[in-house]
């Protein structure tokens, strides 16, 4: 009897462990069940990606999609939306929503919310705080959990673990992974008299400094120690603190955004105001320039988007009462094929950074690579399409983008989420159904 396939993408250039080799992809039950050159007329249905790199699916692990509390900015359906349009096959989404996601209630209550709306795979991360330290470890290792978030610096929302003793206690109760916003509180209040009252936005890095993320990129990599924890220091921004970072990479994994790789002061604040206001914040040409070359030098581990969308109404006050962040997970991947194409990093460092890196640092269960018994998450690109980034195509309900009106070389030609074509040409395909990602320290033992 003759071996059929739900799906079989024929004709790529597939981009595999082994490296980039020209060959189909024959997809059974959700999962990639073959490599190799197969017969069309094998498939129910066949996807041609003639002239396409297919690429294991974006995973985008920090993501702000507002649900619940937000809505108005973004939602679970809008911001999976986007992903799904830019190449992103699954999400990590973060705990500041309204109310914080703080315990197993709050993470039932995302994921019920999240069944049958969204777009792409997703996993939900608990907020670290004073009054659930202790259940951290519990409520980890639940499923549909990305993990723990601290927030060591005030953002967006009331989350905050300031001190080193309540840092400890988070650090010794559990064992995945942290994901840290490293910038340090008493050095935010200390300096917010600088802008306190008002003043120009691209005062912006100048409170939130270098001394600000360092300091307490050194706290959390000292407690981390103690507390013999790994951590992952989120949207890493200055120069000074690469080398601390690469001097502990046995505990602490390295992510930069996008933004930070692609904007600096002071231009982006002269062209675009508040819309470049983020935390932390975008920094002086050199310290892009650093973190360029950190990412050639493999400090970097993975590449999230940080998508924080406000609306343009919010955006339009004044500063520093504007709300900080900004929308990403739909442009990271036109970006950074970009900046491929620019000779910035190799097609292989892009698939680490997006793939392969977030499986390594999360502890991904069956997504990250192309290879038989794997999720069939593929993202497929044009290397060499050049499109301009227009509202038109941008899903978010906040409506903006600070790239927008920008022209890119290589896009994303359909994205495939175990196995269900859901875009295709720009357009979203079917129904949403999307399911939560498991994890190796989530899963259940085998029978």
């Amino acid at each position: 009897m003759v071996e059929t396939y739900e799906l079989i993408v024929k004709g790529g250039r597939v981009a595999t462990p082994g490296g980039v080799v020209e060959t189909d992809v024959g997809v059974k039950d959700g999962r990639i069940a073959v490599l190799g050159d197969l017969d069309p007329g094998r498939g129910e249905a066949v996807v041609d990606a003639a002239g396409l790199h297919v690429l294991p699916g974006v995973i985008d692990t920090q993501v702000h999609f507002r649900e619940p509390g937000l809505e108005h900015k973004e939602d679970l359906a809008s911001g999976t939306a986007a992903a799904a349009l830019g190449g992103v096959t699954a999400v990590f989404e973060m705990p500041n929503t309204k109310p914080s996601t703080l315990d197993a209630a709050d993470l039932d209550d995302k994921l019920e919310r999240a069944r049958g709306r969204t777009w792409t795979d997703h996993a939900f991360f608990i907020g670290a705080a004073a009054e659930n330290a202790e259940s951290l470890g519990e409520v980890e290792r639940l499923p549909g959990c990305a993990g723990v978030k601290v927030f060591m610096g005030s953002s967006t929302g009331s989350l905050l673990v300031e001190d080193d003793e309540t840092l400890l206690e988070v650090l010794r109760n559990g064992r995945r992974r942290v994901a840290i916003h490293a910038e340090d509180e008493a050095r935010l209040r200390e300096r917010l008299a600088l802008v306190r009252g008002g003043a120009p936005v691209d005062q912006h890095p100048v409170w939130r400094d270098e001394e600000t993320a360092l300091r307490a990129t050194r706290r959390i990599l000292a407690l981390a120690r103690r507390a013999g924890r790994r951590i992952h220091v989120l949207h890493v921004t200055t120069a000074e603190e690469l080398p601390l970072l690469a001097a502990h990479k046995d505990v602490a994994t390295v992510e930069v955004t996008p933004q930070h790789l692609t904007l600096a002061a002071p231009d982006c604040y002269e062209r675009l105001g508040t819309l470049a206001q983020m935390n932390p914040p975008i920094r002086a040409a050199h310290h892009r320039d650093a973190l360029w070359r950190a990412l050639g030098q493999g400090i970097v581990d993975v590449i999230g988007s940080d998508h924080a969308p406000h609306s343009r109404e919010e955006k339009a006050g004044d500063y520093p009462a504007t709300p900080s962040g900004m929308p990403g997970v739909q442009t990271l991947l036109p970006l950074l094929l970009d900046h491929m194409n620019a000779g910035r990093l190799s097609l292989e460092r892009l698939v680490d950074l997006t793939s392969a890196g977030p499986q390594r640092v999360y502890g991904v269960a069956g997504k990250g690579r192309i290879a038989v018994g794997y999720d069939a998450d593929l993202t497929l690109v044009d290397l060499k399409a050049r499109r301009e980034i227009t509202g038109k195509w941008l899903a978010s309900k906040c409506g903006w983008s600070p790239f927008e009106g920008m022209t890119v070389t290589g896009w994303p030609a359909a994205t495939i989420v175990r196995g269900r074509v859901v875009v295709c040409d720009d357009e979203l395909q079917g129904v949403p159904s999307g399911q939560p990602v498991r994890f190796l320290e989530t899963l259940a033992p085998a029978d």
